[in-house]
């Protein structure tokens, strides 16, 4: 079994836990389901975060949805000026027999036109 990495992001209306648990919950379940896995099949979640978000960590938003054993981290994006606001990333390690042209990049809603060439 391979090990590999699927990329994510999605950016939310407004800096609220609730509205953040809601869009990082369907982020993941998104890239979950595109990706024929289940929680048994990650290794470790990295989530990034815009600066004007602070409402709450991305990361609680998986242990909501019962990823409890898995490694997560969050860290802050960069401050680039003109970058898009109320970004939330995610980067996935995970096992998988898919090869990595196989995998399925989630890039919700208005976060598609952060990666076109390679959001699904």
């Amino acid at each position: 079994m391979a090990v590999r990495a699927v990329r994510g992001a999605v950016q939310l209306e407004r800096d609220e836990a609730g509205h953040m648990d809601e869009q990082v919950g369907s982020l993941l379940t998104a890239l979950l389901e595109r990706n024929g896995l289940t929680a048994d099949d990650l290794i470790s979640i990295w989530f990034t975060a815009t600066p004007d978000l602070h409402s709450d960590f991305p990361a609680a938003a998986a242990r909501k949805l019962g990823i409890a054993d898995v490694p997560l981290i969050c860290a802050q994006e960069l401050d680039i000026e003109g970058a898009m606001p109320r970004v939330v990333r995610v980067l996935a390690h995970i096992e998988t027999e898919r090869p990595r042209a196989g995998l399925a990049h989630v890039y919700l809603g208005a976060a598609a036109a952060l990666r076109k060439d390679i959001a699904q």
